[in-house]
């Protein structure tokens, strides 16, 4: 995606690249994000949750993890981060592993994304992933709501202000 960019390597309050999701303006509920921090205080990774139940819980949550990002590196037929993170935040402790993957052709917009669906052993969880242009792998994980193609055309870049502090 040739729209992102990595932001400049001054000490940044939030994260040195640009975190591609939905637009919380554009979404009812309530949204979250949070922020992975390295020991050095740099950014290691952005996952944005979305509450569109009203309350209820999460409805998903988008990932954003840098090349490198220790929440990458998960072992084979593990669950990625964010499906962990949907999981906690239900208050599920269920264990769910990844029982197979396929790589799908997407546009969005006029860019070609690989999109690797990620079967689950909890059939309630839908998840997808792909890698941008400036390597952060973007992972999408929902609850009891398919990711359609239909998604991929409502995801952009979010202003750095959302996440600066003070």
């Amino acid at each position: 995606m040739s729209f992102l960019r990595r932001r400049s390597a001054s000490t940044p309050a939030g994260p040195d690249f640009d975190v591609l999701a939905m637009d919380p303006g554009d979404w009812p509920g309530n949204l979250g994000a949070g922020l992975l921090p390295a020991p050095d205080g740099s950014c290691q990774g952005v996952f944005l949750r979305y509450d569109l139940f009203g309350g209820r819980g999460p409805a998903m949550i988008i990932g954003n993890l840098p090349e490198g990002s220790p929440a990458r590196d998960v072992a084979e037929g593990e669950a990625p981060f964010e499906v962990a993170q949907l999981l906690a935040a239900l208050d599920d402790d269920e264990e769910v592993t990844v029982v197979g993957t396929e790589d799908v052709p997407v546009m969005q917009g006029d860019n070609l994304l690989i999109v690797r669906r990620v079967k689950l052993s909890q059939d309630r969880i839908s998840c997808v992933q792909f890698d941008r242009s400036d390597n952060v792998l973007v992972t999408i994980a929902s609850w009891d709501r398919p990711i359609t193609d239909d998604l991929y055309a409502l995801l952009k870049p979010l202003p750095a202000e959302l996440f600066q502090q003070g």
